[in-house]
């Protein structure tokens, strides 16, 4: 067996998404697992070196798991020729020019989404990386989640017909700061520091929608500030600048349209914190994180409208769960081991920085289409 290192510098590990997901949950379960197993005998490694602002936070968490490898200085440790890949994970507003330095420096690169605050600046970065020969990804986990596999299951095994519509649910109430603390760092209702809803999670809708469905080909939206008031992490007030929801409806290629609500102000009232529901001519689906279940149409009830009399059926229970006949790892492991794979040995991978450039696209449009008040067409991008 022969072991191949490949050294990544992480940044934004002390946060709470790459500390987690990232760092503890992929590239350290990737080394618990005796790493990346190549085939021929090859096992690749990865060495992580932690990067970010807070001296103390990184020294803690390599301690932690017995890393010995840290800095505060991206600069120097993208200088450093035995580091192949960089990663990021931090507050968007600092991404574009960290990764731009990584591509500069010919790193390999991969990093969470949105890759830039404006699409400009992640399609700036798509030709960047690709006028310098690197290999290049983007975070795009949702579809690397079991409900989504095995939604994807049926799409592709023509279970649904045609389909009609997707509809989906997702958020959460995000405590304001005041008498309970927050669930999410304040920066994300700040629209200063990158923050906002739809930037966050239209480019996961994007993703989702496209791998599954079709190209999106038209937004329109309503966005909004539901709580303009929260409390920071020192137990401060502060003005919520940022948007906490977003409705859209998206058209799709094929004709289909998606209706998607997105909320940090919702109580939840679903079995998961994300479900979609997909309908088409031959049966229906609602698929969360990790459920999905189905309602064929040889099985579909015929429900009749009456409000005088109270329901006698339980609509939920006239859907059957569909099995999962495969073990589903962690989605973020699953699509990191996917680009280890493209760095070592240049497999294809179509989650690239245009791929991200498209999410971005997507959340700019649907501020534009909620501050105008008009539906607009998604072109699609090349580079």
């Amino acid at each position: 067996m022969t072991r191949r290192t490949v050294r990544i510098a992480m940044n934004g590990v002390t946060g709470r998404m790459g500390y987690r997901q990232h760092l503890l949950r992929s590239v350290l379960a990737i080394r618990e697992q005796g790493g990346l197993d190549l085939g021929n005998g090859d096992v690749l490694w990865p060495e992580p070196v932690l990067v970010g602002r807070r001296e103390h936070a990184l020294r803690e968490i390599a301690g932690r798991h017995d890393l010995t490898e840290w800095s505060t200085d991206l600069d120097a440790v993208l200088t450093d020729s035995t580091v192949d890949i960089y990663f990021d994970a931090q507050v968007t507003s600092a991404r574009v020019e960290a990764v731009r330095k990584a591509i500069e420096a010919g790193k390999h690169v991969y990093t969470e989404k949105p890759t830039a605050t404006d699409l400009a600046g992640a399609l700036d970065l798509a030709r960047l990386a690709r006028g310098a020969g690197i290999r290049h990804g983007v975070v795009q986990d949702k579809i690397f989640l079991p409900g989504l596999l095995k939604l994807k299951r049926l799409v592709e095994g023509g279970f649904f017909g045609e389909i009609l519509s997707v509809r989906g649910e997702f958020g959460y109430w995000v405590f304001e700061g005041d008498w309970q603390e927050a669930q999410r760092p304040s920066w994300n209702y700040r629209a200063e520091d990158g923050g906002g809803i739809t930037v966050d999670m239209f480019p996961h809708w994007e993703y989702v929608l496209h791998e599954l469905f079709g190209r999106v080909t038209s937004v329109q939206a309503h966005i909004t500030t539901h709580i303009p008031r929260r409390w920071d992490e020192r137990g401060g007030p502060y003005a919520a600048t940022a948007d906490d929801a977003a409705y859209g409806i998206f058209e799709l290629a094929g004709g289909a349209v998606a209706q998607i609500n997105s909320s940090w102000a919702v109580r939840v009232n679903r079995d998961e914190l994300v479900e979609f529901q997909v309908d088409g001519t031959h049966g229906s689906a609602v698929a969360g994180l990790r459920r999905c279940r189905v309602q064929h149409r040889s099985a579909t009830p015929k429900p009749v409208w009456n409000p005088d009399l109270p329901a006698t059926e339980s609509f939920r229970d006239q859907w059957q769960e569909v099995p999962d006949n495969a073990e589903f790892a962690n989605g973020f492991k699953a699509q990191w081991e996917l680009f280890l794979r493209h760095v070592a040995l240049g497999e294809p991978y179509r989650w690239d920085l245009l791929a991200g450039a498209r999410g971005v696209q997507l959340a700019e449009l649907g501020l534009r289409s909620s501050e105008e008040g008009r539906r607009f067409a998604v072109p699609e991008l090349t580079l």
